[in-house]
């Protein structure tokens, strides 16, 4: 029995054309890019092309891109340093961000005290842009806005561009974690107010390790780890080579394809949530209805034992699903963006993410599973 791989939002496999480019890379970059001689200068040159590469998808200058280890260490730099090299005093979120937003933000409150604010969030797990605009007119010193683009675990999509356009006119610095939409979106940081933005390759088909962090230019921060001068001073840390060219191709390759992508997201989505609402045995929908992910489904399924080891019965039956974010431990916990929207505690969620290999045959399979453990 092949399985049913439907956890894309906590992983997406690399494509096999990602494969060679990295396996490549290993074989003939070896070279550390800081090296003056061939080998190193080689590297270098490859590196230098993959961030022209992604600076040109995203509308970006060149010197407003630079590589990390990924989502965390991208949310991490942007929001420390922003409170350290900013004067930050106080940050406005919300409390469905994920953790390494929100970790990184109740420590920078624990190191310099400030204020931190969250956004009320309705049972969509929606919040009022208005609210947001209260708080930035209140404000007596410099503010962080941190919100993310998409929602890892219920799919929401917050309206970053209006968010931007907010803390320009107020003269808040805005940090998005937009691990979810790029390369699933469209990011065009000219026309997106943003001062930080955050990316990871392995969320669009790129390799693990690899991430993408967004500095407009003009922005006084200072690098997070201390170390040799690499990513013009910012990064210290030998760049992962193979990684970076095959998140550069990994991207390119799914802005390539987005608008084919995104249909397919859509059409997949939309079929399952048909199906499931044909069967009438109590799955309701988490998240906003009309502003969600295509490639995200997050299902609430009534209390009961059929539903306490429903993520394990569908491993078995051969079908990978998240019960929330993959990024805490690898034991099922509570959810945290759950408990914000008041998601009833007794009901268990699972998180559907799909990617263009999925097909709606295999969302038959699922069904079929589901109705034959909910039906009547």
């Amino acid at each position: 029995m092949n399985r049913i791989y439907l956890d894309h939002a906590a992983s997406s496999p690399m494509m096999p054309e990602v494969i060679r480019v990295v396996t490549e890379a290993m074989e003939l970059y070896s070279g550390n890019p800081s090296s003056i001689h061939t080998e190193g200068r080689t590297a270098r040159a490859k590196i230098e092309d993959a961030r022209k590469k992604i600076a040109r998808i995203f509308n970006a200058s060149i010197g407003e891109i630079f590589f990390t280890s990924g989502g965390t260490e991208a949310n991490n730099t942007a929001i420390k340093c922003a409170v350290r090299d900013l004067g930050v005093k106080q940050i406005i979120s919300t409390a469905i961000e994920h953790h390494a937003v929100l970790h990184s933000i109740e420590a920078m409150r624990r190191e310099y005290d400030i204020r931190t604010d969250l956004l009320a969030v309705d049972a969509w797990g929606r919040f009022e842009l208005g609210d947001l605009e209260t708080l930035l007119q209140q404000a007596s010193a410099p503010i962080l806005v941190s919100l993310m683009h998409g929602n890892n675990e219920i799919g929401n999509i917050n309206p970053i561009r209006q968010i931007g356009e907010l803390c320009e006119q107020y003269g808040a610095y805005f940090h998005t974690d937009a691990v979810q939409t790029a390369g699933h979106h469209g990011l065009n940081l000219q026309e997106i107010k943003a001062h930080f933005i955050a990316a990871s390759a392995h969320k669009f088909n790129g390799p693990k390790g690899a991430g993408i962090l967004f500095i407009r230019q003009g922005v006084p921060v200072r690098p997070l780890l201390d170390g040799g001068g690499q990513e013009r001073n910012m990064r210290a840390g030998t760049e992962a080579t193979h990684q970076i060219l095959g998140m550069a191709y990994a991207l390119e390759l799914a802005m390539n394809t987005l608008a084919r992508r995104q249909a397919h997201h859509a059409d997949i989505k939309q079929y399952f949530k048909e199906e499931i609402l044909k069967m009438d045995a109590g799955i309701h929908i988490n998240g906003d209805p009309e502003k969600s992910l295509d490639h995200v489904l997050s299902l609430s399924f009534p209390p009961g034992p059929k539903s306490d080891l429903l993520l394990l019965q569908l491993d078995i039956a051969g079908v990978s699903a998240s019960g929330g974010s993959a990024c805490t431990s690898g034991a099922e916990q509570e959810s945290h963006v759950l408990n914000a929207i008041g998601h009833p505690p007794e009901r268990k969620t699972i998180r559907f993410s799909f990617s263009h290999s999925n097909t709606r045959d295999e969302i038959d399979r699922v069904i079929s599973l589901l109705r034959t453990w909910y039906s009547p």
